[in-house]
């Protein structure tokens, strides 16, 4: 699913135009990013949490040259997921039921 489709989902579960849509959207995943820019947790009870990780560097193989290559450290973002979700996905339940 896109991002167009998401929007255009929800417009239609919402009965509502597609600017509103895209503005709940936009705004679901605009504070989604900004809470992990500010290192908090998000958790969104049934579907899963998302989380800032902190990487330590390391030397690693550029895998064309086989040269070392230092690998600086970095932080990502980390899903896991709920357990509503998995049973979901896995059981082939529909979310909403």
């Amino acid at each position: 699913m896109t991002k167009a489709e998401l929007i255009e989902a929800v417009a239609i579960r919402c009965k509502m135009a597609l600017d509103p849509a895209q503005t709940a959207v936009d705004t679901f995943f605009g504070s989604l990013v900004t809470a992990m820019q500010e290192g908090r947790r998000v958790e969104i009870r049934g579907f899963g949490s998302f989380q800032m990780k902190d990487y330590d560097g390391y030397m690693g193989r550029n895998p064309r040259t086989g040269e070392p290559v230092s690998v600086p450290p970095k932080r990502l973002p980390v899903f896991k997921v709920g357990k509503g979700l998995e049973r979901a996905v896995d059981g082939g339940r529909n979310v909403h039921e």
